[in-house]
């Protein structure tokens, strides 16, 4: 029998949607500990593809995804389960790089060194 209440069966919102949020949350399973650690990280959407990416450096939530590319994304009021699949091409990691999404790291170090060093990955959905 209808309520007369509006039922919306929650779905995932379009990558434009997602894309509205610059900052999100980033949920990975600890290397070590098997836990959930959830941290705000930027995400940069970039010719139809979600990258989290960071400067030269160790990042606990890189090693984390090395360990289980299984993640969640926190974007809104929307809990998303993902894949953090690495980024090793030359050619996208120059791509991501030479976006103006991106311009911030440029000031943070060298171009080719953001594109060899930098932990980089795509999110699928």
């Amino acid at each position: 029998m209808w309520s007369g209440k509006r039922e919306m069966a929650m779905s995932r919102p379009s990558d434009d949607e997602l894309a509205l949020h610059r900052t999100i949350d980033l949920t990975t399973l600890g290397r070590r500990s098997g836990r959930p650690s959830r941290i705000e990280i930027w995400w940069f959407y970039i010719d139809g593809s979600f990258f989290i990416t960071g400067t030269p450096g160790p990042r606990d939530w890189y090693a984390n995804v090395l360990a289980d590319p299984n993640v969640t994304i926190h974007a809104g009021e929307h809990d998303l389960p993902a894949t953090a699949q690495l980024v090793t091409d030359v050619e996208t990691r120059s791509k991501v790089f030479d976006s103006e999404l991106t311009r911030w790291y440029s000031s943070q170090s060298q171009r080719q060194r953001l594109i060899d060093e930098s932990p980089m990955v795509e999110i699928v959905f």
